[in-house]
Order: structure tokens, then C-alpha cells, then sequence
């Protein structure tokens, strides 16, 4: 069966045939849901555990260096077992780890499940190379434009949800719905994925060992790296938002969720335009396109601290841009990630999403730590800018390789 014959054969609720497009952005929601939905009462969190606003992010920042080390090994095991029993042994992980977060007694506790539930990443790493066996890279930048269409409604209402039920119900009851909607997202893959994986590898060792071919390859950096830079600026955002909105701009959870809904409604924004015009325009001219715009929306609200105009517009207003920045460019350097190598679809995938997270936890880590009454949102607003201006950079050096080489799908060339 053809990749195109393999999309177009995809029935719903049917186990031997590729997952509906609609299972797939649930596959990848429930990954954002788990990271942002308790963002608005992570300070609050803060105060049960008893603990520094700076140690409490590690739920955040941490959580991200842990799915960045997973990333490597859960795509060469779907390459060597297949995408359909890793996502379902992940997923339970997932659930009981959610179970565990709930009952925390204290913070160590707490941290040691919030670790485990980074399990959850292989819904991200799997749903971007399901599309790719699926489709050929110049429809996968589209196909993955809308799903992550799709999937930017959960971070976009996430937060709402999150600061609602934690001023009513106390910080447990977020988690409690992410356990709820896990639990329905395992009983879809259940029911409606069949395996797409039809080259898998002979071993798993075979796997880990193909990870040079995709190091040597400049082209898998570039966009590796600009996926990375380009969502670092949004890790750094998770990261250091929820304490300029609270300390800073005087915020109340409900209403830091409401305006978390900014930079969803961007990202949003720039998955249709991905999805729309990827086809027409390209992998890499969009990604660089999408890059420039989350620049333009990090001078903006810094131009507007800076001329004392700190009101939760300028900031959230302005930082939607970078999320249609980040809709444009995602999209389309990942669709380019997992097709470099299309027989290594998964492990690229892994390895390219390893950067990009470990990167943003890195991000997220360094912003937490910076922020303070005194410093106000600078530190916040500095990095972000330069994680955008580096994303134009690496996306400027994808364009020179394949001037060099050849665009992907079209040429002989390795790079």
C-alpha cells in the first residue's frame, strides 16, 4: 500500500487500518493538556507543598528534560516494534503516574510521579511519525499543520480550565482531568489505530545505531535546531508567564487563563496558514517566515515594557505573534525532521524532538530562576527574543542546504 492510499484508507474506529486524523490530534493533545493545564496553579502549588516558587517550576522544567531523554528511546523502539503497542504501554504509564500525582503526600513525591508521567511525550514524538508513514514530506508539513490546528485548542483552553477548577476545586482536580481524558485518548488508540509502522527494523540495536546517519546529516540539524530555538522561546514562556502574571501584572489564576488563550489563538493561527500553504509555499521558506513573525511579536512587547506600557495586553498581545511564528514553523521543521531519513522516521523524530525539548528545559529552567520582583518581565522578554532570532538563523541555514542540495523529495542528496 502507497503512503497516499495508506491516509486515504484511514477508517474510524477501525484497528486495521491508519488512525482518523481526529485520533491523531488527541494523540498530541494530551501531552499539551498534561504540561499547561496546571500552569496557572503552579503557584498555589507552591504554597501546599511548601515550597520556593524556583523548585516547584521543576514540575515544568524538569518534566521537560526528562521527555527530551525519553524522545531517544521511544522512537527507535516504535521503528522496531511498531507505534500501536508503544503508545498504549506509554499511556499506562502515563495513567498511573497521573494516580500518583494526585495522592502526593509532599513535593518529592509529587516530582518523582510528575517524572514518570513524562511518558506522555510519546504521543507527540509518534503522531508526527504515524503522518510521515502515511504521507510523502510535502503533504506531511500540512497534515501535521492541522493537526497541531487541532491540537492548539487544548492549550488554548487548558489553562481556563486549570485556573477555574483550582480556585473551586484545589490543584488536584486539574490533574484529575487530565486523567480523565488520557484514559479516553488510550481507548481510542485501542480502538481506532492500526499499525502504520510496515518497515520495522530488524533490532532495536539496529535503531540506536542509525542515530549517526541522522547526526552526520546538516540538513536534520537545521531543522532539529530551528524546531528547537522556535519553541524555546514558548518553554521559556510556560516557564516564567505564570509568575509575571501573578507577582507582576497582579493576575488571579482564572484570569491568567484567559489570557494564556493569546498565544493559543496565534498558534492556531499559524497552524492554518501551515496547513494551508506549506503545499504552495514550502517547508522552509515557512519556517522562516514563521520565525521572522515571532521576532517582530518579542520586539513589540519589549518595546512596550520598555516605554512602560506593562499591562497584561502588551504582554499576552504581543506574544501572539510568537505563536503564530511557532504554528508556521513547527509544522513545518518537523514535517522535515522525520523525512530526511523516511526509514528512520520515528528515531528521527525522537532524536529531533530530544533537541527540542531538551532545549526548552533548559530554557524554561534558566527563566525561572531569573525572574524576580526587581528584574520585572526583562529576563523573560530577552530570552525569548533570542531564541526567536535564532530560529530565523537555523532556518536561514535549512534554505542555504538545500540551495546547496536539493529540496527533500526531490533530490538524490543525503543532505
Amino acid at each position: 500500500m502507497t503512503k497516499t492510499k495508506m491516509s486515504e484508507g484511514a477508517i474510524w474506529l477501525n484497528r486495521t487500518t491508519p488512525p482518523h486524523v481526529m485520533t491523531l490530534v488527541l494523540i498530541a493533545s494530551i501531552g499539551a493538556l498534561n504540561m499547561n493545564i496546571f500552569l496557572t496553579v503552579l503557584p498555589r502549588m507552591a504554597v501546599y507543598f511548601d515550597t520556593e516558587y524556583a523548585f516547584m517550576q521543576l514540575a515544568i522544567s524538569a518534566y521537560l528534560g526528562v521527555t527530551a531523554v525519553l524522545q531517544l528511546i521511544i522512537g527507535p523502539l516504535s521503528d522496531r516494534f511498531g507505534r500501536r503497542p508503544v503508545l498504549l504501554v506509554s499511556l499506562g504509564i502515563f495513567l498511573l503516574a497521573t494516580l500518583g500525582c494526585i495522592f502526593s503526600p509532599n513535593i518529592w513525591v509529587f516530582l518523582m510521579f510528575r517524572m514518570l508521567q513524562g511518558s506522555i511525550v510519546a504521543g507527540m514524538v509518534l503522531s508526527r511519525a504515524i503522518v510521515r508513514d502515511m504521507v510523502e514530506p510535502w503533504e506531511a508539513a500540512s497534515m501535521i499543520g492541522y493537526i497541531t490546528m487541532g491540537m492548539s485548542m487544548v492549550p488554548m483552553v487548558g489553562p481556563m480550565i486549570g485556573g477555574y477548577l483550582g480556585q473551586t476545586f484545589g490543584w488536584q482536580s486539574t490533574f484529575v482531568v487530565v486523567l480523565v481524558f488520557g484514559a479516553l485518548v488510550v481507548w481510542l488508540i485501542w480502538a481506532d489505530m492500526g499499525e502504520t509502522n510496515t518497515q520495522k527494523s530488524t533490532s532495536f540495536k539496529a535503531q540506536f545505531m542509525a542515530y549517526p546517519e541522522l547526526i552526520r546529516s546538516r540538513r536534520f540539524w537545521g531543522y532539529a535546531l530551528s524546531a528547537g530555538f522556535a519553541s524555546g522561546a514558548f518553554f521559556a514562556f510556560i516557564g516564567g508567564a505564570p509568575f509575571v502574571a501573578i507577582e507582576l501584572l497582579h493576575l488571579e489564576p482564572a484570569q491568567m487563563g484567559f489570557y494564556f488563550a493569546f498565544i493559543s489563538l496565534g498558534y492556531m493561527g499559524g497552524n492554518y496558514l501551515s496547513g494551508r500553504y506549506s503545499n504552495i509555499i514550502g517547508l522552509n521558506r515557512m519556517m522562516l517566515f514563521g520565525s521572522l513573525i515571532a521576532v517582530f511579536g518579542m520586539l513589540l512587547a519589549l518595546s512596550l515594557f520598555l516605554l512602560g506600557f506593562q499591562h497584561p495586553i502588551s504582554f499576552f498581545g504581543s506574544i501572539m505573534f510568537v505563536g503564530i511564528g511557532n504554528g508556521m514553523t513547527l509544522p513545518n521543521a518537523n514535517a522535515g525532521i522525520v523525512s530526511v531519513r523516511p526509514h528512520l522516521a520515528g528515531s528521527a523524530s525522537g532524536l529531533g524532538g530530544a533537541v527540542m525539548i531538551g532545549g526548552g528545559a533548559g530554557l524554561s529552567a534558566i527563566t525561572g530562576t531569573m525572574l524576580t520582583v526587581e528584574s520585572g518581565a526583562y529576563p523573560l522578554l530577552y530570552v525569548m527574543l533570542g531564541s526567536s532570532v535564532l530560529a530565523v538563523m537555523t532556518s536561514s541555514y535549512v534554505i542555504y542546504v538545500a540551495h546547496k542540495a536539493g529540496e527533500l523529495g526531490y533530490s538524490s542528496e543525503v543532505e
